[in-house]
């Protein structure tokens, strides 16, 4: 009688344990699903940008680059305001981690130039949301105000722009500017500006505002020029580009001394995208 009463004891123990260990297990899996943030839940962190810190903008150029972007510069005679011209002036930032820039104006007998370079660190603050995801809407309505014209092909009638917008071929691209601006229809001054002859012909269609390939993850080229009729024109020439989570923007502006006298485009483009790949180049990490 002893041994049938302890049998169904250890039985109903036995029963105890395993209800026991089946409830744990179920409200396991009940505390993962309600709280994912909890040990044992799987959430995806967005992974942080490549670039934690910016570059000095006023020193991130040389001197030979100012010179050639900036031809008043070597003109400057006393040694103390050329040294102070290449400086530059650092723009006001509240935070040199996430934002740096710096500007350059110089006057010469035949034009004035300015330059502008602009660094900024996109950091995203949503755990969803990665630096470079942020970074690229970022860009996106960048190129979206920049109204970009669609791309077409070259007066030659062969496709010479892709898909996005840029050449099927950079190198190719990287070669038109040169060639175009050495055409006997345009004679450049020392500043760059070209004669009133040249300002008669319309753009190149490969000189057009557009995508550009090669630079960063993602760039683009603007070029406007000053409508104003009563003095002398400015082009504005800009290329920004995106690597990772840092866009940079470069703005070179020129406006000749003279009314009637147009700065060459192709010649802009090219000094201003050089310009960017070298600051590519510059980026820490």
């Amino acid at each position: 009688m002893q041994r049938k009463a302890y049998v169904p004891g250890v039985a109903a123990l036995l029963a105890a344990v395993l209800a026991g260990c089946t409830g744990s297990s179920g409200e396991g899996n009940s505390t993962d699903n309600s709280n994912p943030g909890e040990a044992g839940a799987v959430t995806a962190e967005a992974q942080p940008g490549k670039y934690r810190t910016l570059p000095e903008p006023c020193g991130a150029i040389g001197h030979g680059t100012l010179d050639t972007l900036l031809p008043g510069i070597a003109q400057i005679t006393d040694e103390t305001q050329r040294d102070t011209a290449y400086q530059g002036q650092a723009t006001l930032t509240y935070d040199n981690d996430r934002k740096v820039g710096c500007r350059w104006k110089i006057d010469s007998p035949d034009a004035t130039d300015h330059l502008f370079v602009d660094f900024e660190r996109v950091v995203s603050y949503d755990n969803t949301v990665s630096d470079d995801s942020q970074a690229e809407q970022l860009f996106a309505t960048k190129v979206t105000a920049a109204d970009l014209p669609e791309p077409a092909a070259s007066s030659s009638g062969s496709a010479r722009t892709g898909a996005a917008g840029g050449p099927a071929d950079p190198s190719a691209e990287a070669t038109s500017a040169p060639s175009l601006s050495s055409s006997p229809s345009s004679s450049a001054s020392p500043s760059g500006t070209s004669s009133p002859s040249a300002s008669s012909s319309a753009t190149p269609t490969d000189l057009q505002p557009r995508v550009l390939d090669g630079l960063g993850d993602e760039a683009y080229l603007d070029d406007a020029l000053s409508s104003s009729g009563s003095t002398a024109k400015q082009r504005t020439v800009t290329v920004a580009f995106r690597t990772s989570n840092v866009i940079v923007t470069v703005v070179y502006e020129e406006q000749p001394a003279m009314v009637g006298v147009v700065p060459d485009s192709a010649e802009m483009q090219d000094r201003a995208r050089k310009l960017a790949a070298q600051l590519a180049d510059s980026l820490p990490g």
